[in-house]
């Protein structure tokens, strides 16, 4: 009787690790233990300036957007050329370093007395940022392996979100108890904790030489024999290169990108959506809000559990879509109870983008090229949601917040169609030589 051969591939893939194997890792449990400590002390403060800022210097929307853009705008512009650095330095001593410097910025919040002070601080932690958080995703790299990226990521995006929904709650009472400064230095000894136990480990960079892709970069490098600034910009290229060569990377990323401008386009809106659409108060909004975090810490649960097997790619397309369900919920209902349910969806579909994404462009880079491609992505993401805070004022004064939610799904709904037929990610076995 003849037999189906079958795919050598398909049946010594390993099977997804879940969140408790991969907290298992020693290495990778101290990282998380780091990203809750250093977490909890950035939403404190974050909380507590704008707090500050709203109540005691009675400071105006767009001054607090202000303080917002003034956090993200130097990864956005720093983020290409951070990576560049990131995979030259050496791995610990660049991620501690990096906590130190943050923490000593954070104590000049309490001699902060003028807008402009807390511009220029949070600017400059998010300086020091844009150099961390891609040596993070290196060391994460290096300490699981690929069939544990996903539960891996979705760890670390599993504590950004529990802090996003209990922060102001947690810094609220901290301010009304002990004053704003007691967050700042909370904030300043957070990292300093983070600081020690990412001191402790020892971390190496991921080694894959059997790529065709890293020993072709190696080769280009080598034969550039290029230094200062032009060094530099041909290290920046090669990153550059590698995204837009890879269709499949390109793709999620420009995904991942479009997630986070509708965030960021979201955020400021829905306060105006339930006053003047819904005419409802306070309580709708905080009800609101909070749905698109417990969608998306919801979210990334249910990935690790019943989304071992689904490919990347295809929760990619899934969370797209469901950013668009969720916005045309609120484009074509203009109910309390249409709201929380868009908003949750919302909250589930980001989800689905995130975790994969980074996965996938964790186990599809090459380890000489980490750091830049980390940075190059996180530099897209920040500035996709400056684009959206900027934006969706704009295109709310013109077109209303209704029809700019329409918009937003229209745009997404492109993505998916462009993504299926010119830049469907490969199957990974059929790259695999």
């Amino acid at each position: 009787m003849a037999t189906t051969p079958q795919n050598p591939a398909a049946t010594s893939a390993p099977e997804m690790m879940s969140m408790g194997a991969v907290l298992r890792i020693p290495i990778m449990r101290r990282l998380w233990y780091a990203q809750i400590v250093s977490t909890f002390g950035d939403f404190l403060a974050l909380f507590a300036v704008i707090g500050y800022l709203t109540f005691k210097l009675n400071a105006t929307p767009q001054q607090v957007t202000g303080l917002q853009i003034a956090y993200l705008l130097p990864i956005a512009l720093l983020g290409i050329f951070a990576g560049v650095f990131i995979d030259r330095w050496p791995l610990k001593p660049t991620l501690v370093a990096s906590d130190l410097i943050r923490s000593g910025l954070c104590l000049l919040l309490l001699v902060s007395t003028h807008i402009t002070h807390f511009y220029a601080v949070l600017a400059a932690i998010s300086v020091v940022s844009s150099f961390f958080s891609p040596a993070q995703g290196v060391a994460i790299r290096s300490a699981v392996p690929l069939h544990g990226l996903r539960s891996a990521n979705a760890l670390m995006q599993q504590v950004m979100f529990i802090m996003r929904i209990a922060g102001p709650s947690i810094a609220g009472l901290l301010v009304y108890a002990f004053g704003s400064r007691s967050c700042y230095y909370l904030d300043a000894a957070s990292f300093l904790g983070s600081a020690a136990l990412i001191g402790s480990l020892a971390l190496s960079r991921p080694q894959d030489a059997a790529k065709p892709s890293l020993a072709e970069v190696t080769e280009e490098a080598a034969k550039a024999e290029v230094k200062g600034l032009a060094s530099i910009w041909q290290d920046m290229k090669q990153g550059i290169s590698f995204i837009v060569h890879h269709a499949g990377l390109l793709f999620v990323i420009l995904a991942l990108a479009s997630a986070m401008f509708v965030i960021g386009c979201f955020g400021p809106l829905i306060a105006v959506y339930v006053r003047d659409i819904l005419h409802a108060s306070i309580p709708v909004f905080d009800a609101a809000s909070a749905m698109i975090g417990l969608g998306m810490l919801l979210g990334i649960n249910l990935l690790t559990v019943f989304g071992k097997k689904i490919p990347n790619a295809v929760l990619v397309y899934t969370g797209l879509a469901g950013i668009a369900v969720g916005l045309l919920f609120l484009t074509l209902l203009s109910l309390v109870w249409s709201t929380i349910l868009g908003d949750f969806v919302i909250g589930l579909a980001v989800a689905c983008i995130i975790i994969p994404s980074q996965t996938m462009i964790q186990q599809e880079t090459p380890p000489a090229l980490m750091g830049r491609v980390g940075s190059t992505v996180m530099s897209l993401i920040f500035s996709a949601q400056i684009g959206g805070l900027v934006l969706s004022g704009i295109l709310t004064q013109h077109i209303g917040v209704r029809h700019t939610f329409a918009v937003c799904a229209a745009l997404l709904a492109i993505l998916i169609v462009v993504g299926r037929l010119w830049m469907e990610p490969k199957h990974e076995a059929a790259t695999t030589p």
